[in-house]
């Protein structure tokens, strides 16, 4: 773990889903943001203790760029019982009209987050691109609508869920993960309004933080 400016804090962890042979490497990264007397975690997996020390202290809240990047979530929850704010999983519908699959296939639409959705535990706070959050932070949609991007006004951050990753050849979007219709240029188009802001630090999911000439250069059109 390290802090990266006073009360941002990175750190990486082995994800359990990683597979040899996957084009993202089986290290993710994960922040957490002190605002004010609150902490926010963002897309937590293999929380430090450090970290977790202090959410034991002070109202907490995880906060999750896209539904499938639940990662140590529900555990979380469980040990802080801290809200999650998050994109709303895919529904059958959603899931039929991205991948031209039918309502057979579909089934009930999308098993993320399933728990929360359930009421089984947690209290959870949906939240769509384009949407500000009460904490200070403007949601950009990304590659799909339930992949977000995060301005962090307070720290002048951008954080990035799948919609912007590094797997060591520089950020950019991954052309293998947009869905049939999608092009680099238009999720690229849809971002480019953050060069409007005065961001210092980008903050990936999948890579290491990074400065604000790593965004531009992965939004530049072509």
């Amino acid at each position: 773990m390290r802090e990266l400016a006073a009360g941002l804090w990175h750190w990486t962890a082995r994800h359990p889903d990683w597979e040899e042979g996957q084009e993202w490497g089986p290290e993710v990264s994960s922040y957490a943001i002190e605002d004010g007397g609150r902490l926010l975690l963002f897309d937590p997996l293999g929380v430090p203790s450090e970290i977790e020390e202090l959410a034991a202290g002070r109202e907490t809240a995880i906060v999750l760029t896209a539904p499938w990047h639940e990662r140590d979530t529900r555990s979380l929850v469980a040990r802080l019982g801290a809200p999650v704010v998050t994109p709303r999983p895919d529904s059958a519908a959603d899931l039929m009209e991205k991948f031209g699959i039918s309502a057979e296939q579909a089934g009930d639409g999308s098993p993320d987050l399933a728990w929360l959705r359930a009421g089984d535990a947690g209290e959870v706070h949906w939240y769509s691109g384009g949407d500000r959050l009460p904490f200070g932070i403007q949601t950009f949609a990304g590659r799909e609508p339930n992949d977000t991007v995060l301005w962090i006004e307070s720290h002048r951050a951008v954080l990035s869920g799948d919609t912007l990753a590094d797997f060591g050849g520089g950020l950019g979007v991954v052309p293998g993960w947009l869905r049939e219709g999608v092009t680099r240029e238009e999720v690229a188009a849809r971002l480019r309004p953050l060069l409007h802001l005065p961001v210092e630090l980008f903050l990936p999911t999948h890579g290491a933080p990074t400065g604000r000439a790593a965004l531009e250069r992965a939004v530049r059109p072509e």
